[in-house]
C-alpha cells in the first residue's frame, strides 16, 4: 500500500515537515490551490531535499504543463477529468520521451540538470507515474477502456465530481459506492492501481479491503485543522 496526502499550502516547509513522517508521497493540489510554475518548483525542491516524491495534480492535460511539470521533477502527474481511452492515451504521449511527444532536454532537474547523459534522462523521465482520475459518468463508463491504455498506471478515483456527475450529493451513498467498485475492478482487471482520495485513515481501510492500494489522505490543510482541534478547550466556530 501506498499512502500520501495532498498539499494544498504554499510552503516547502509543509513538505519537509511531511518527508520526516512515513509517507510514501505528497501530492501537490495545482488544480485546486494557487501553485504556478515557480510555486511548484520550489515545492520540488523541498521533496528533493526532504527525499519525498512529489507529485502534481495537474490543473490541466497541455503539453506544455505536463512537461513544465515533469521537467521540475515531479515523480508523477495525479490527471483530473480523464473521461475517454483517447485523453488518456494523449496524457501518456506528452508524458513520455520514447513513443510519445515530451520534449528533451538535458538541462531541467529532471535530468540532473545535464549530468544524467541522455540515455540515463530518456529511461528516468519515462518512469514518470500517470494516475487518471476519474470523475464523471462518462469516465466511469470508459474506465476499462481508460485502464488498458499502455503507460497509464492507475485509475484515481475521484468521488465528490463523480457523485455530482451521476446525480448525487453525498459520496456515501450505495450509487457511488457502486461506481467506486466498477473503478476498482476495471484497474484490477487491467492489471492496473486502484487509487483513490479519502479523508480518513478508516475510509483507508476500508477500500483497501476492497483492492485499493494507492492512496492520498485528506490535505495538509485538513491535518492541521484536525490536529489542532484535537488539543482546542472548546468546539470550532462556524465561520463563512
Amino acid at each position: 500500500m501506498q499512502v500520501g496526502t495532498f498539499v494544498k499550502t504554499l510552503s516547502p516547509h509543509v513538505v519537509e515537515i511531511l518527508g520526516l513522517t512515513g509517507l510514501d508521497f505528497a501530492a501537490i493540489d495545482a488544480e485546486h490551490a494557487p501553485f504556478d510554475r515557480a510555486a511548484l518548483d520550489l515545492m520540488m525542491l523541498a521533496g528533493r531535499a526532504a527525499r519525498l516524491p512529489i507529485h502534481v495534480r495537474i490543473p490541466d492535460t497541455s503539453a506544455a504543463t505536463i512537461l513544465s511539470v515533469l521537467d521540475i521533477g515531479a515523480a508523477g502527474l495525479v490527471v483530473p477529468h480523464v473521461d475517454s481511452a483517447a485523453q488518456a492515451a494523449e496524457v501518456v504521449s506528452r508524458s513520455r520521451y520514447r513513443g510519445g511527444v515530451r520534449g528533451f532536454s538535458s538541462s531541467p532537474r529532471s535530468a540532473g540538470y545535464g549530468t544524467m547523459g541522455m540515455k540515463a534522462a530518456l529511461a528516468a523521465g519515462d518512469q514518470c507515474l500517470v494516475m487518471c482520475q476519474i470523475e464523471s459518468a462518462e469516465g466511469l463508463a470508459a474506465a476499462p477502456a481508460i485502464a488498458a491504455v499502455p503507460g497509464v498506471d492507475g485509475l484515481f478515483i475521484g468521488r465528490a465530481d463523480l457523485a455530482l456527475s451521476i446525480g448525487e450529493d453525498d459520496i456515501q451513498s450505495d450509487r457511488v459506492a457502486a461506481a467506486c467498485t466498477r473503478i476498482i475492478e476495471a484497474a484490477r482487471a487491467a492489471g492496473k492501481t486502484p487509487a483513490m482520495f479519502v479523508a480518513t485513515a478508516a475510509e483507508r481501510d476500508r477500500f483497501a479491503a476492497q483492492g485499493v492500494t494507492w492512496f492520498i489522505v485528506g490535505s495538509d490543510q485538513s491535518l492541521l485543522r484536525q490536529a489542532a482541534q484535537g488539543v482546542a478547550a472548546k468546539p470550532p466556530e462556524r465561520r463563512p
